[in-house]
């Protein structure tokens, strides 16, 4: 067997794992006596060594390759820690305009601070990681409530950060500014169709619009929520505008069986959405679809081109999570993240790409 064939195998089973491990924690979620720590959760802050091993082709079949649709390959690492709680990432968004400082949140409850080294225009690794719990409004871990971990989504408001919660649907907000990953989360009220989104597909994606956004944009200081599988009567994924001058549902047209699994607003007005699709037959692929911002408001179905699309004969694995920075010299570089669930067969990806134009 080829090394090729032998690592799509490996990671088929990986996308097989996710799934399995899906069921495992839905059994964990049934009715308890009391309610325990999710098993990978943090309950203090503590400084954590994450190593870091590079990728030096995203198509291993193809190593002179770079170009990808209209995304270029800048390089990419498996991070591993010896700290069990590293890993489940989900959500990930810088905190400069550098692309070096940033924070994730893990699907079980846990921040996770630190800065990326560079070597030119080259990832190298990670320093200064931190993991903290997600504090509730009593200054609490959230694991320790039932149900309350599936931290799944992650946008900024300057010091607020949102979190999206995925089984019970909720949305919680922190201010940074009140002790950084420290910070008590406060409950947001939403619309009754949010919190009936399906128990395991629910919130996946939530999108800040800044407020000094270019003049006459309707949807400035509004939050996106975006459902994993959440479907209107039409059978298109349902997404939510929060606040803001304008508040509704919308629909974004589903095709090739895709679902939602991040998205990011760029500089230049689209909403760049990460989808994933699983089958038992094909395993895992993703999708970086465009849709422009200025299509987007209550009761519209939008839809835009597919920039990016890569399979198992990439190094890919289950990609949760995607951010945006711009260089000094002008170019949007994307980074993707992904969700080891916690398994063996699975990997923390960190993978980046600068968008041509």
């Amino acid at each position: 067997m080829s090394k090729h064939r032998s690592r799509r195998s490996f990671i088929g089973h990986a996308a097989a794992g996710f799934s399995t491990l899906a069921l495992s924690r839905l059994a964990q979620a049934q009715p308890a006596p009391k309610p325990a720590l999710i098993e990978h959760a943090v309950a203090a802050p503590v400084g954590i060594e994450v190593n870091a091993r590079p990728i030096p082709n995203f198509e291993p079949r193809d190593r002179a390759r770079t170009r990808f649709g209209s995304l270029d390959y800048r390089g990419g690492l498996v991070l591993t820690s010896p700290h069990r709680g590293f890993g489940g990432l989900s959500g990930f968004r810088f905190l400069d305009t550098k692309g070096e400082r940033f924070l994730a949140i893990s699907d079980q409850g846990t921040w996770f601070t630190g800065r990326i080294r560079y070597s030119g225009r080259s990832m190298t690794g990670l320093d200064d990681v931190e993991a903290a719990p997600v504090l509730n409004a009593e200054g609490r871990p959230i694991t320790e409530k039932r149900l309350w971990y599936d931290t799944e989504s992650l946008a900024r408001d300057g010091d607020l950060v949102y979190v999206g919660l995925e089984r019970v649907n909720q949305i919680m907000r922190f201010d940074f500014s009140k002790g950084g990953t420290r910070a008590r989360g406060e409950v947001l009220q939403t619309p009754p169709a949010v919190r009936k989104l399906p128990y395991n597909k629910g919130l996946e994606a939530l999108v800040f619009v800044p407020k000094d956004i270019p003049k006459g944009q309707p949807l400035a200081g509004t939050l996106i929520a975006l459902s994993e599988g959440g479907f209107d009567a039409d059978g298109n994924l349902i997404g939510f505008l929060l606040g803001g001058p304008t508040p509704g549902q919308f629909s974004i047209r589903r095709t090739e069986q895709q679902l939602i699994s991040d998205a990011v607003l760029l500089p230049s007005g689209d909403l760049l959405i990460l989808e994933r699709k699983f089958s038992w037959f094909t395993g895992v692929d993703i999708r970086i679809r465009a849709i422009p911002l200025k299509s987007i408001a209550p009761g519209a179905l939008v839809d835009g081109p597919v920039l990016f699309k890569a399979d198992l004969g990439h190094e890919i694995d289950n990609m949760e999570g995607i951010d945006a920075h711009v260089t000094p010299d002008g170019e949007t570089v994307l980074t993707l993240v992904s969700d080891d669930n916690f398994s063996m067969l699975q990997r923390t990806l960190l993978l980046q790409f600068a968008l041509v134009e």
